[in-house]
């Protein structure tokens, strides 16, 4: 298909026709999206893609990115390094650029890594979040990049919620707050929405599950309950499904093997979806294609996947590179 900007073709003709093809508009609350020329329906950005990237540790010497195509099951390959040591990072992707959000090394980093996706190599720096910390939960509507929550120290709990715009490097803006401090949150949206969910408060493990629609900053609002509470699982999603995968539901290590569901365009309670393989943390290692969720490991080099659309129990899909790579952030695109 070929595709127009202001109705010329992306090479520039000056007398390129105004019918056929798809033309790069904005719609009224200032969101990009192709729209087909000799139509009026949009066509909204991706966020997804079909190449899985899953990176961080809790080993000081590993910085490894590991990659695998998300159709087919199989081993994971080396894609390049981290800047830097760090892991429990919030991580999302505009379907072309896979970033990392925050995360820890020998301290709590406010440092943003991103990768071309559909290019081998090591990450480079993007800039800063608006303050460092570990486990915060991310989304993206292929626009913008959204880390909500996280933990600096101690008691040091965060409810705020940066953005990015993904395509232009620089530091994280604040866009608004989680109705509650926590952290190891879960976080998934599609083109519209952003979900946060679970966590941990300080006490206890959150089943609070609330929503922002990320072309628009603000705090969030209410969205319904998870199953349980849990922490340090992980989410992604389709255009209208979203899933929630692992978890702690104590905080010490109670990990549970629970995979549920929610629609995300409308508010509710999430559902039981089936299970993972085995009972384990993900902290944040999910990633999605639209069609398929992969899920990585708290503890392990183990791959699970489901097919999103389908309720039912994960099936095995390979291992990563090393058991080293866990407590890890992933993202997907092409």
């Amino acid at each position: 298909m070929t595709r127009k900007i202001n109705n010329s073709y992306l090479l520039g003709q000056s007398n390129a026709p105004t019918t056929g093809g798809d033309m790069l508009k904005t719609r009224s609350d200032g969101t990009p999206v192709w729209e087909e020329v000799d139509g009026t329906d949009y066509i909204p950005l991706v966020w997804y893609g079909d190449r899985g990237l899953i990176a961080g540790s809790a080993e000081s010497s590993n910085k490894d990115i590991n990659y695998f195509n998300i159709p087919t099951t199989g081993n994971a390959a080396d894609f390049g390094d981290l800047t830097v040591y760090n892991r429990q990072q919030g991580s999302t992707s505009n379907g072309s650029r896979g970033v990392w959000m925050g995360g820890r090394g020998a301290s709590r980093y406010a440092i943003i890594d991103y990768v071309t996706i559909s290019t081998l190599g090591n990450a480079a720096d993007f800039g800063d979040t608006t303050s460092a910390r570990s486990g915060g939960g991310a989304c993206s509507d292929g626009t913008k990049g959204l880390l909500g929550g996280g933990n600096f120290s101690g008691s040091d709990i965060k409810n705020i919620i940066d953005y990015i715009t993904i395509a232009t490097t620089g530091n994280s803006v604040d866009f608004g707050d989680l109705v509650s401090s926590r952290y190891n949150t879960y976080g998934l949206g599609n083109d519209t929405r952003g979900v946060f969910a679970g966590g941990w408060t300080g006490s206890a493990a959150s089943n609070i599950m609330e929503y922002v629609t990320i072309a628009t900053t603000g705090n969030t609002t209410d969205f319904g309950d998870l199953t349980s509470g849990k922490l340090e699982g992980g989410g992604c999603s389709s255009r209208t499904r979203g899933i929630f995968a692992g978890g702690d539901t104590t905080g010490s290590n109670n990990f549970v093997n629970v995979i549920e569901y929610i629609t995300i365009s409308t508010t509710g309670n999430a559902t039981d979806f089936g299970d993972l393989t085995v009972a384990r943390g993900l902290a944040g290692s999910a990633c999605s294609n639209n069609i398929r969720g992969v899920f990585g490991s708290d503890a392990d080099d183990t791959l699970d996947y489901i097919t999103i659309s389908t309720t039912g129990n994960a099936t095995d899909y390979g291992n990563l590179t090393s058991s080293d790579i866990h407590q890890a952030g992933a993202c997907a695109g092409d």
